[in-house]
């Protein structure tokens, strides 16, 4: 006689907490949006002066004169986007190295102490690798490998451009660099834990049919973690996009575009930081950082959007 009641009481009670669990995920979801549209309109609304003020030459120039009160996005956007591509270009074959040797190469005992130093490497703060960067990279970098360079391959016509000038040992090639140790953890640790998520019987049955290792990761690993991939490497350009403490190090802070990668130069993120805390409320130059914070945002965006299309063509294929 007490059974129905107890199992319509049990459903009344299952069903209440099913609208309690659905409200509280779509409230998460939706303060997500909220928080992410209040950021990008905060930073609009901050900047709007200097987009009002300069118009498109906020985007497009190269003069940063805050006693003039003339700013342009211009260098920093460029050492921004190149910053981090050749921060992707070093980081991500080193990265897909390292998750090939341990899910395929490694001994078994050898794994795991490799992994933990991996995931370690991203436990490291900013900072730290600015200051080692500065105190060791640096000199390194100016005392033997940038006058290496400058001596041989500066010399050659076209390419040689990329490679010449002073050798300062800051720039934006010690900065790439700096940025590619931060970020190649990441996509290691991305790539290393997709790769193991691909069924033995694939790769069993591209083995039995006589490939080799390098054939099995090129023909059925990377097919089918492909997506995956894709997303840790968005994951690595977003995080040097966005680096600030370790780039400002040894970036060289100059506000100038140089053909040569050894010349100085700087980026969104790190002229936010030498800049902000000389900004006053309500200033020009207050607006001119905001609006390079949205600029940055858009980048971002324009990054995963392109990411997004990329994958899905790749799907669709």
């Amino acid at each position: 006689m007490t059974a129905a009641p107890l199992a319509r009481g049990t459903r009344r009670s299952g069903a209440l907490g099913d609208v309690i669990f659905a409200a509280a995920c779509k409230g998460a979801g939706i303060f997500v949006l909220l928080l992410l549209g209040a950021i990008i309109a905060g930073l609009f609304i901050g900047g709007w002066d200097a987009f009002r003020t300069f118009g498109p030459a906020f985007i497009t120039g190269t003069d940063w004169d805050p006693v003039q009160e003339v700013f342009g996005a211009g260098v920093s956007i460029y050492g921004t986007v190149v910053t981090a591509v050749l921060a992707l270009v070093m980081a991500v074959p080193v990265a897909f190295g390292i998750a090939f040797y341990l899910t395929e190469l490694a001994p078994v005992w050898l794994r795991g102490p490799v992994g933990t130093a991996v995931e370690l490497l991203a436990a490291v703060p900013s900072i730290i690798y600015g200051m080692w960067g500065f105190f060791l990279i640096v000199p390194f970098m100016s005392m033997h490998f940038q006058p290496a360079l400058i001596d041989t391959v500066g010399e050659w016509p076209v390419i040689g451009a990329l490679f010449s000038g002073p050798p300062f040992g800051t720039g934006i090639f010690t900065a790439s660099l700096i940025l590619a140790i931060m970020v190649l953890p990441f996509i290691a640790a991305v790539m290393r834990d997709v790769f193991n998520t691909v069924p033995p019987v694939y790769k069993e049955s591209a083995y039995g049919l006589g490939c080799t290792t390098w054939e099995v990761v090129r023909n059925v690993v990377l097919p089918y973690t492909r997506v995956s991939v894709v997303g840790g490497i968005m994951l690595g350009l977003g995080r040097a996009l966005g680096e600030t403490m370790a780039v400002t190090f040894v970036i060289g802070n100059a506000n100038r575009i140089s053909t040569s990668l050894f010349g100085p130069g700087n980026t969104i993120a790190s002229l936010i930081a030498l800049e902000f805390g000389e900004a006053t409320m309500g200033s020009l130059k207050l607006s001119a950082l905001l609006g390079l914070g949205f600029i940055l945002f858009v980048i971002s965006f324009i990054v995963l959007a392109l990411s997004r299309l990329l994958l899905r063509q790749r799907v669709a294929k």
